[in-house]
């Protein structure tokens, strides 16, 4: 590290919603800045004008902004080396595209799609690496007008000199790879749109951009990338390749795995500060060995060493085995701020505050997910609990019975009321059944919440009340009778 502060920067295409991958390399670009005490730069990078949407971008920064990961410069930040969308930025890259054909360090390329296709395949054949052999890197001036008149558009391609390209990598250690194995890369394509690895050079140049963490898939362009670093004469960034999500069989992580997208996690009922903190730990060491580590302990901790070199395999399980600990760890105001869509969604809008946290503070430790607070309204609603098929077959035992006919003598028969109902009458039951643990609790869960398992019995006493512990109680002997 050096002693000025750190800029990183986070440069999503808008093609898509937000994978869990991007959003862990984000993740990382912000921990480091922060750790350093630096800048994350939120950079756009939407020169594909086919693919890119303002709504995957917009769905983008929300998601950012959900999961905690601010930057300091940027869409709806601004800064001092804006503008932050590429397609804002063509005459930046067209500057430098003509110092570098001036430089006769770049050529135009005429080959058709069906040309480089053909070459793709026929080295493929021969078992070799797929590369541009540098068909039109020595055409004459007079070759170069033929195939534009004859209305050819030229895209440039970079002139690969021969040799190795060596760089430290801050996760990875040493790495080198050979010119001649990469072949010319188009920077500028035939319609004018700059390719990613010559308009990221110029944009992180531009953006001061001292470090550049990002997943390995982008190795090989970091050797292309630090060719034009030195065609142009720019410093170049320090380069960090940290390992990638995997799916459950060890290849990338995709939608064949199943929910990939930030945005699908959160629909699911995912709290951000779960999947942060998943996705921190995935892979890596920061927590000295913690599972649940709070924002603050991960950037005091976080550090490109201990990144890991090896991809790490998304446990969707254990995600939601982490967010069920921060559903109880949350208090029940900010609980209750994160459910409200799932709560109005499940049509419950309007339930009244102290009895919502009452059903909260009862259930939340049966809940891995905020999507499943539902299932457990319903259950404390006596007009749209159901009994389940499990409930029903404990339900028309004989001795099943006999339980709740003897809970509902004794409710009929009593004067408590509320919290008193479970203490008062639960000591009477075994004396007037005969039974007692499993016998006498599962009949009674059945019963009184059409469920065979669930929170405990005397939360339910306490919410439900007397009258409607009545209701349940003959609504489960009709149900059977």
């Amino acid at each position: 590290m050096t002693n000025m502060p750190p800029r990183v920067r986070f440069a999503p295409s808008p093609t898509g919603e937000l994978h869990v991958g991007n959003a862990r390399t984000a993740l990382f670009n912000r921990l480091f800045a922060k750790h350093y005490h630096g800048s994350l730069i939120l950079r756009i990078e939407d020169t594909d004008q086919v693919r890119t949407s303002k709504v995957f971008e917009e769905n983008l920064r929300q998601d950012l902004s959900w999961l905690g990961i601010e930057w300091d410069e940027g869409p709806g930040k601004g800064g001092p080396c804006g503008p932050y969308h590429q397609s804002e930025r063509f005459s930046l890259y067209q500057t430098h595209l003509e110092r570098l054909i001036a430089a006769e360090l770049v050529y135009p390329c005429y080959c058709t799609d069906e040309e480089l296709e053909a070459e793709r395949l026929a080295l493929i054949s021969r078992k070799m690496m797929p590369r541009y052999m540098g068909k039109c890197r020595n055409l004459t001036a007079e070759a170069r007008s033929r195939l534009a008149a004859e209305g050819r558009p030229a895209a440039y391609r970079f002139h690969v000199p021969p040799g190795a390209i060596t760089f430290p990598d801050l996760i990875r250690g040493p790495m080198r790879f050979e010119g001649s194995a990469l072949g010319d890369f188009i920077i500028v394509r035939s319609n004018g749109i700059p390719a990613y690895n010559f308009a990221v050079v110029i944009d992180d140049h531009l953006m001061k951009i001292s470090h550049v963490i990002r997943g390995e898939d982008h190795l090989s362009n970091t050797a292309l990338q630090l060719l034009l670093y030195q065609a142009l004469g720019f410093a170049p960034p320090q380069f960090a390749h940290h390992a990638l999500i995997l799916g459950w069989d060890r290849a990338k992580l995709s939608k064949r795995h199943g929910s990939t997208a930030v945005r699908e996690f959160r629909e699911q009922g995912i709290l951000p500060q779960a999947l942060i903190n998943y996705l921190a730990l995935l892979g890596a060491s920061f927590g000295e060995g913690k599972e649940v580590c709070s924002i603050d302990e991960i950037i005091e901790s976080f550090s490109l060493d201990r990144a890991g070199k090896s991809g790490a395999i998304f446990d969707k399980d254990k995600l939601f085995w982490l967010n069920s600990l921060y559903i109880r760890r949350e208090s029940l105001t900010t609980l209750t701020g994160y459910l409200q869509p799932f709560i109005k969604e499940a049509g419950y809008a309007h339930l009244d505050e102290a009895r919502l946290h009452r059903i909260l503070d009862a259930v939340r430790d049966n809940i891995t997910s905020l999507a499943e607070i539902g299932t457990y309204l319903r259950i404390f609603d006596d007009s749209s609990y159901e009994f389940t098929a499990g409930a029903l077959e404990l339900l028309a035992d004989d001795e099943t019975r006999k339980v709740v006919l003897s809970l509902l003598d004794l409710l009929d028969n009593t004067d408590a009321e509320g919290d008193k109902l479970y203490g008062t009458l639960m000591p009477l039951l075994p004396g007037k059944t005969g039974l007692r643990g499993k016998k006498l609790f599962m009949p009674l869960r059945a019963a009184i919440t059409g469920q065979t398992k669930g929170p405990e019995l005397d939360r339910f006493f306490s919410i439900l009340g007397k009258s409607s512990l009545q209701y349940r109680l003959q609504k489960a002997l009709a149900a059977t009778a």
